[in-house]
């Protein structure tokens, strides 16, 4: 009995040196050599001893995250380099974090830091907007405001405004945008040297058949052609209900605004039109593009036709007039 007593004492004692040697072992390959090093030598054990990755990492506590990790060769950065700079070019406006999200739309595995170290070391920045920006407004109090009444989902709430802009022989631009709230999406850009209350409604009309039925409600302001006895008669026909923001607050209209600040800066302010036609021509292929290919930060840098696919159609809960989403006649 002493004897066998003698022998799992020895046990103990060697199993208690093993598990040192273990420790002293993961302990010199995290602090001495370099993470290249661990992974080389991971893969060898793998290979002398017919383990897997996973059994390999567990033994020398390593993560396996580290050790998958492909690091990026020196020719892989210098185009990576010239990528980013091609992309500064295509959109002077957009910043690293954009950037990064349309390189990772293209499969490159990079992280936004080395984006931005990158970016910084090309001297790139983004390009400066025309004009000076106007002060920040507060909110507006209306109850129509976008942030009182946000949208609930694809197709609840449709916004829309007009911007205005020049052909090069000093004519005016009228261009209306149809925005959905919640997917960020434009559905209509259009350009005219005067826009009607009918042409609206036809407008509406054709983006309703295309999206399935038209919005629950539309958020505008209170201009003329948007309160025209046509297009009201379109809305209540559809069954959809007006959401009209307070006069003087397009604030309270701050998702079409926010759109226009992007339609301006990346799209109008960089093209001079020759005609009415080109415009809208050059229109529709920006709408595709920022729809399909900008990456949209408040979408988690998805693009809004990304987004907009994972979501199905809004369908309210039976609602009646007393609903203060719906606002019966225009502000006067």
């Amino acid at each position: 009995m002493a004897e066998l007593e003698a022998d799992v004492d020895r046990l103990k004692l060697l199993v208690a040196e093993l598990a040192l040697d273990r420790r002293m072992l993961q302990e010199a390959l995290k602090k001495a050599m370099t993470s290249a090093r661990r992974r080389m030598i991971t893969s060898e054990i793998c290979e002398i001893f017919d383990v897997s990755q996973r059994r390999a990492s567990r033994a020398l506590d390593l993560p396996r995250s580290s050790l998958r990790y492909t690091p990026v060769t020196r020719d892989d950065q210098a185009t990576l380099a010239r990528r980013i700079e091609e992309f500064a070019g295509t959109y002077p406006r957009f910043g690293y974090r954009r950037i990064w999200a349309l390189l990772n739309r293209e499969g490159w595995s990079v992280n936004k830091k080395a984006v931005r170290r990158i970016w910084r070391l090309s001297g790139l920045k983004v390009a400066k907007p025309r004009g000076t920006p106007k002060p920040r407004r507060p909110h507006g109090q209306d109850l129509n405001a976008c942030h009182l009444r946000p949208s609930r989902g694809k197709d609840d709430v449709w916004t829309w405004d007009f911007i205005f802009d020049r052909t090069s022989d000093g004519r005016s631009l009228k261009w209306l945008s149809l925005i959905d709230e919640y997917t960020r999406e434009c559905l209509a850009l259009e350009a005219r040297r005067g826009m009607t209350a009918e042409e609206i409604r036809v407008i509406l009309a054709e983006v309703a058949t295309m999206r399935g039925g038209p919005p629950h409600r539309v958020r505008s302001d209170n201009g003329p052609e948007f309160a025209a006895e046509v297009v009201w008669s379109w809305l209540v026909e559809t069954g959809s209900g007006t959401l009209y923001v307070a006069p003087a607050s397009p604030w309270q209209n701050g998702y079409a605004e926010s759109f226009h600040s992007k339609l301006r800066d990346e799209f109008l302010d960089r093209e001079e039109f020759e005609s009415e036609v080109q415009a809208r021509a050059l229109g529709e292929l920006w709408k595709e593009e920022y729809n399909t290919e900008r990456p949209h930060s408040s979408l988690a840098y998805q693009t809004p036709a990304e987004f907009a696919a994972r979501c199905l159609r809004y369908v309210p809960i039976e609602e009646n007039s007393s609903d203060p989403s719906y606002t019966e006649q225009p502000h006067q």
